[in-house]
């Protein structure tokens, strides 16, 4: 089996499957995670009061099954496979009807879409699938953000460490350059942070996005931070001032910004150093 997966023929369509399966479970980590932290949260502030813990049903990544949020319908396995099940039903759910999301498919579909490319890009081994890790982490936090406007540490932290371990033997850059890029990435948007609010008052960015870019900076080390930070402030600036002039947001609706370093974070894994030797003149 591993020597017909060192055939590219082989390796990116079984990697593309795996991302289609592991996007079906990255939507249930994106709608699940936030509301186990809030739960969590509640019980916290229970237990500081001196009150009982809250009675609730027992919620986190494997159960309850998964339902339809409008008649509570539990979701079949024939029901659940990555998007020939949102084909097959048009889009709705079989037992009343009512619209199933389309970001479920969307999230299927991309990650088995990064996920091929990361095995072409890096052939069979551990950089492929340490990049497999990065880029469903990478998904799983945007969206979440998207919503939530919350980087969780259980994905930010466990991405960090996970990155120095692999660099340990150089997989994307040496030990000393991923220390190194999770010390700058952290410092580099906690000083913003404190610059802005020093500024205006205000509140820039969340610690989640520091500990994102730190983690960004473990794996692909320091060189890649200035890509990183251009990148997804560029894109982050587009979108805001669009959503502004379209109307879609008020000048003072905050603007998540982990979405922006996710996608800055998977252009510098897989092009952050031709990108940057060309365009910045290798002075990193």
């Amino acid at each position: 089996m591993l020597e017909l997966l060192r055939d590219p023929a082989a390796f990116v369509p079984f990697a593309s499957l795996i991302g289609l399966f592991v996007g079906s479970f990255l939507n249930v980590v994106i709608h699940r995670l936030p509301r186990m932290m809030e739960r969590d949260w509640h019980a916290q502030a229970a237990e500081l009061r001196g009150e009982p813990p809250p009675q609730a049903e027992r919620f986190n990544l494997a159960v309850p099954r998964s339902r339809c949020p409008h008649c509570g319908h539990l979701i079949t396995a024939l029901e659940n496979i990555p998007v020939v099940s949102y084909v097959v039903l048009r889009g709705r759910c079989s037992h009343c009807g009512a619209p199933i999301g389309k970001r479920y498919p969307v999230v299927e579909l991309l990650t088995a879409a990064v996920s091929g490319y990361a095995a072409w890009h890096f052939g069979f081994g551990l950089a492929a699938l340490g990049a497999l890790l990065f880029l469903w982490a990478m998904i799983a936090l945007a969206f979440i953000d998207l919503d939530t406007q919350l980087l969780p540490d259980d994905l930010t932290q466990p991405l960090l460490w996970l990155g120095l371990a692999l660099n340990l033997g150089a997989t994307y850059t040496s030990l000393g350059s991923a220390v190194l890029g999770a010390m700058a990435g952290y410092l580099a948007l906690w000083s913003i942070y404190w610059l802005f609010k020093l500024v205006t008052g205000k509140e820039g960015m969340g610690y989640g996005d520091f500990k994102l870019l730190a983690a960004i900076g473990a794996w692909l080390g320091w060189q890649t931070l200035p890509l990183t930070i251009l990148l997804s402030s560029l894109v982050g600036a587009a979108v805001g001032i669009g959503l502004i002039l379209f109307g879609r947001h008020g000048r003072d609706t905050p603007i998540p910004f982990g979405p922006y370093l996710a996608v800055a974070g998977i252009i510098a894994l897989f092009w952050g150093e031709a990108i940057t030797r060309r365009y910045l003149g290798g002075a990193f």
